[in-house]
């Protein structure tokens, strides 16, 4: 049977009393309240971006600039904050890097050039990406021990936490400067850091233990010769340890290969699926009020929608994982996300293209956890980072990708290249249904 297809046999997940153990249920709590909290804080940060550059008084070209600076001190943590998770442990990372995050989103208030602005959003990237790797690196330690496919919980929650941040940003943008709005951001963070952070510390999870498999050595059938082991047992035992730690490190060299690129297919499953999110994120609202005529508050509501429908699909994803397993649940979150942009992107009516986003957002819902959770599991806090820095890759590079070939040919057209790699993601998942096997022989 593919182990990638039935749950229970890729990973230890199953029911088991973990999930009665108080101590793990105040872990998961208060790892969830961290994943709000990135969600909350970041959502927060993006709706004061006009009053930012009214503020810095950049032009439309120094703003976007200015921003890239978020993902870029995101991808270059990563992979460092990995490195520091293996060092110091998931937890400890977790809450520094919020720390780091909270403080940081007060900064870019008090910049007035938009240079200012793009070197302190590198430290606010920073403490996201850092956030990011850290949480994810204790949340996939988390799930062997709850034995349940709960990752998509924790995504949730960093999705209602980014619901909330945005609501409430909204509300308070006419009535708070955006020096009050973000110092108060930083205060919500801190006290939520120090509350979770405490329930984190207090109780460490188990940690996986990433083995390289070795191949014991064979011994050699006995010779009539000068080589014969009962005649030279000083020789023979030399050239038995020499054949054995040469089979060994072969074996150990081919399962790093091996591990390394299924972390990549892991990678490049949330790569696609985080293009979907950034190009839908900045082109959606434009692609419904210019190419359908749609009233500016209906053209808001899209993307609204897609979240909404991404949030719903998270909340569910754990028991869609225990139902499907992981390879049916990628394959049919990439075909459905596929279908669903396809009709977003072409439909001739507003209705039918929010449609389309809503089916695009149960789509795409539970692929970034899965792939999170399963680059996390092959190689421990290294394969998370190099998943997440592949999939902030995709974040990144996805909104320019789509002006690119809308210059080219049309927004419609441009926004079908969702489609396309959510179609990748699902054939990708297909073929890699039984990478996880051990080998044989």
């Amino acid at each position: 049977m593919p182990t990638l297809n039935k749950i229970r046999t890729a990973t230890p997940w199953g029911r088991s009393d973990a999930t009665v153990d108080p101590a793990i249920r105040r872990l998961r709590a208060a790892l969830t309240l961290f994943f709000a909290l990135d969600g909350f804080v970041f959502a927060g940060w993006v709706v004061r971006i006009p009053a930012i550059k009214q503020q810095t008084g950049a032009s439309t070209g120094d703003l976007g600039l200015a921003l890239l600076g978020v993902s870029a001190g995101a991808v270059a943590t990563m992979m460092v904050t990995g490195r520091l998770c293996q060092r110091f442990g998931h937890q400890p990372m977790t809450v520094v890097a919020a720390v780091v995050m909270s403080l940081s989103v007060a900064l870019p208030a008090h910049t007035h050039s938009a240079l200012a602005l793009g070197l302190v959003l590198l430290v606010f990237g920073a403490g996201y990406g850092g956030l990011n790797v850290a949480m994810n690196s204790a949340a996939v330690d988390l799930v062997a021990a709850l034995r349940r496919p709960v990752m998509p919980t924790f995504h949730a929650a960093f999705s209602l936490g980014g619901m909330l941040g945005a609501g409430l940003g909204g509300l308070v943008a006419g009535r708070l400067s955006a020096t009050t709005h973000l110092t108060a951001l930083t205060v919500c963070g801190l006290a939520l850091t120090a509350f979770a952070g405490r329930a984190l510390l207090a109780h460490p999870v188990p940690r996986r233990q990433h083995e390289r498999p070795a191949t014991a050595p064979r011994s050699r059938p006995p010779q009539a010769d000068a080589t014969d082991p009962a005649r030279h047992p000083s020789s023979a035992g030399a050239e038995s340890v020499e054949r054995g730690g040469s089979v060994g490190q072969a074996a150990g060299q081919g399962a790093a290969r091996r591990t390394r690129r299924l972390v990549a297919v892991f990678g490049l499953i949330a790569l696609c699926t985080a293009y979907g999110e950034g190009a839908l994120a900045d082109w959606g609202a434009l692609h419904l009020e210019q190419d359908l005529d749609a009233h500016p508050g209906v053209a808001a509501a899209g993307y609204s929608v897609f979240a909404a429908t991404m949030t719903i699909g998270r909340l569910s994803g754990t028991a869609l994982l225990e139902r499907l397993g992981q390879t049916r649940a990628l394959v049919a979150g990439g075909a459905t996300a596929a279908t669903g942009m396809l009709l977003g992107s072409l439909a001739p009516t507003v209705w039918l293209a929010l449609l389309g986003f809503a089916v695009t957002g149960l789509g795409l819902a539970n692929i970034f956890p899965i792939a999170i959770e399963r680059a996390g599991a092959l190689n421990g806090p290294s394969g998370v980072a190099t998943a997440s820095t592949f999939g902030y890759g995709g974040m990144l590079c996805g909104p320019p990708a789509i002006g690119f070939v809308a210059d080219w040919f049309s927004l419609p057209t441009a926004l079908t290249t969702v489609a396309l790699l959510a179609a990748v993601a699902a054939v990708v998942a297909y073929a890699s249904r039984n990478a996880l096997r051990p080998p044989t022989g």
